[in-house]
């Protein structure tokens, strides 16, 4: 008796989920890993912030000493000039041997000079060097660009260009400075440097998925590692770790860091980006890296922590886990069959036996799947009923308007019949389709309204009786209208006789004015017109009738309908049940 109270006691839900949660105890450890986490991740993003702030700063250091030696170098240079020597104006001028001589001894003093020389005020001078800039069409612009500053008493710094030297491509620059002497303009000298080094450096840098390059106050990349990539010259403005330092128009002074999103095509990147000011030329370090590669260690810190985590929460959640089986597998069974029911099918039932409330609530989910299935049966019945209902009061509707005149019998039917299987060669919808049989059993409906002297005359009509005959496509729009299911079908009831070419009535339309349904039903009807026998006319053969619809396309008919009437006819699908000859 005892066993028996035990065994059909239920259980109670809550009871189940707070053992599970007691028995676990997982919370305070997943608080304290994702703490952990936290306050890590955040130092290694502080250390690839201070990284990439470190290599920027480095490297536009370098780039500024160089520059600054570069500087000295050509002071050296213009003072041979003003301690008094006057090379210039010495015997032979420009070409004289001691300058000459003056000139190698500069370019042998350092590697990274390719190229010097000293024009006189006319522009004619001496260079030295291995390589030959003038003859470079690039460099030989540089050179008139910084003579034309140099008579202006002007320094002047060129822009980085590629140039080739023994087979080897780098990048280099030009720096000049005008010679005066008691305030008269005297020459120019300039220096070709090889910039390669820094660019070395550049690539040293550029690791681990980092880039680097240097870009000048306008955006324009000055120097870079990565030439199969990026070209010297190239915008670099969209990128906006650039924006920003341009957006300071040259007064930043310190560096900055921060992330951003950088659109590559149809894809967003998500990067860290740094830049790093040159003052004394204007330009900036770029440093930047997909986040993706600079946040690798907090990435692989996680995926670690993740991993030694889960480790440890399997002791604890295996003993959950016998437990949650049993709440997990009734809940899934009822999800399951929920769906089914979601899905239109009722005819689901859950075989759970549970003493918890998910066992009582099977059961109840059970009587309820019955109930609905039966409803939904009935309804389903119901409709079915009604549509049949309707579609005969419809059929009875265009049988009786077709009655009314003794020379038409069987034309609605008819008409329904050909308009359909026109709309199915032009796999219109089903929807579509339904609306447009409807239309079409319907689309005479109007002549109820019609005198029947005018509607059963035997010959043919007058123009006042014509102009009669014709209100019944209104007459039709106008009853049917009233009918709130019908009122879709309106256009079709209409519209059936109006023409392409806009000859047509009631209204006169034109082409793509009319509805599709109306040009379908407008092709249909005057083929059974034609192939039926009238008062004024004897029926024509079908293949005439059809061959005269195609000839009259774009012009009364619609080219897709006539088409697809010739198809049906042509296949089969359209069976002739042509009405008796009448005497």
């Amino acid at each position: 008796m005892l066993w028996e109270r035990i065994t059909k006691t239920r259980i109670r839900f809550l009871y189940v989920i707070l053992s599970v949660l007691l028995l676990a105890g997982v919370f305070p450890l997943v608080v304290y890993a994702l703490t952990m986490l936290d306050i890590t991740r955040r130092a290694l993003e502080t250390n690839e912030t201070l990284l990439q702030t470190t290599i920027t700063r480095s490297i536009s250091g370098e780039i500024a000493n160089s520059n600054a030696t570069f500087h000295q170098l050509l002071d050296n240079l213009t003072r041979v000039d003003d301690s008094g020597a006057d090379l210039l104006g010495t015997a032979g001028g420009s070409e004289s041997p001691a300058l000459r001589s003056v000139l190698e001894e500069f370019v042998s003093s350092s590697d990274r000079i390719i190229y010097v020389t000293v024009l006189d005020a006319r522009g004619r001078g001496i260079r030295a060097g291995s390589y030959d800039a003038q003859a470079d069409p690039f460099l030989g612009k540089v050179l008139e660009r910084a003579f034309e500053a140099a008579q202006q008493r002007r320094e002047y710094q060129g822009d980085p260009v590629l140039i080739t030297e023994f087979q080897e491509q780098f990048p280099a620059m030009l720096i000049s400075r005008p010679l005066v002497r008691n305030d008269e303009f005297r020459g120019m000298v300039a220096v070709v440097l090889n910039l390669q080094l820094l660019v070395d450096r550049l690539a040293a840098s550029s690791r681990n998925g980092l880039e680097a390059f240097v870009v000048d106050q306008t955006g324009r990349l000055v120097l870079t590692s990565n030439l199969a990539q990026y070209s010297i010259g190239q915008f670099m403005g969209d990128s906006p770790i650039v924006q920003e330092f341009l957006s300071w128009r040259g007064e930043v002074l310190v560096a900055g860091t921060r992330p951003f999103d950088l659109a590559a095509g149809e894809q967003v990147i998500p990067m860290l980006g740094t830049y790093s000011p040159i003052a004394s030329l204007g330009w900036a370090v770029i440093a930047q890296r997909r986040q993706t590669d600079a946040y690798y260690a907090v990435n692989q810190m996680q995926r670690e922590t993740t991993f030694w985590g889960l480790a440890a929460f399997a002791i604890c959640l295996g003993l959950s886990y016998i437990l949650s089986l049993r709440v997990v597998h009734p809940i899934k069974v009822l999800t399951e069959s929920s769906r089914a029911i979601a899905r239109g099918d009722f005819s689901q039932r859950i075989a759970l036996k549970s003493r918890t409330e998910i066992g009582e609530l099977a059961t109840t989910f059970n009587r309820m799947s019955s109930d609905l299935e039966q409803f939904v049966q009935q309804l389903r019945d119901a409709a079915e009923q009604n549509h049949q209902l309707f579609m005969d009061s419809i059929r009875m509707i265009a049988a009786a308007v077709d009655e009314k005149d003794p020379y038409t019998h069987g034309h609605s039917e008819r008409v329904s019949r050909y308009s359909v299987l026109i709309a199915r060669e032009l796999r219109l919808p089903e929807e579509e389709i339904d609306r447009l049989r409807i239309s079409a059993l319907l689309h005479d409906i109007g002549k109820i309204g019609i005198e029947d002297a005018v509607l059963k005359k035997p010959g043919k009509l007058t123009t006042e009786e014509y102009a009669v005959m014709k209100q019944h496509t209104q007459k039709g729009a106008a009853i049917a209208g009233r009918v709130a299911q019908l009122k879709e079908m309106v256009p079709g009831i209409e519209l059936h006789h109006e023409w392409l070419d806009g000859r047509g009535y009631p209204y006169g339309l034109k082409k793509d004015e009319i509805p599709l349904m109306a040009r379908i039903i407008s092709v249909a009807d005057t083929f059974d017109a034609m192939t039926t026998h009238r008062p004024y006319q004897t029926a024509m053969e079908p293949a005439a009738a059809v061959e005269y619809i195609l000839s009259n396309a774009d012009k009364k008919f619609d080219a897709d309908a006539a088409q697809a009437l010739d198809e049906i006819f042509h296949n089969g699908a359209l069976k002739m049940h042509r009405a008796a000859t009448l005497a």
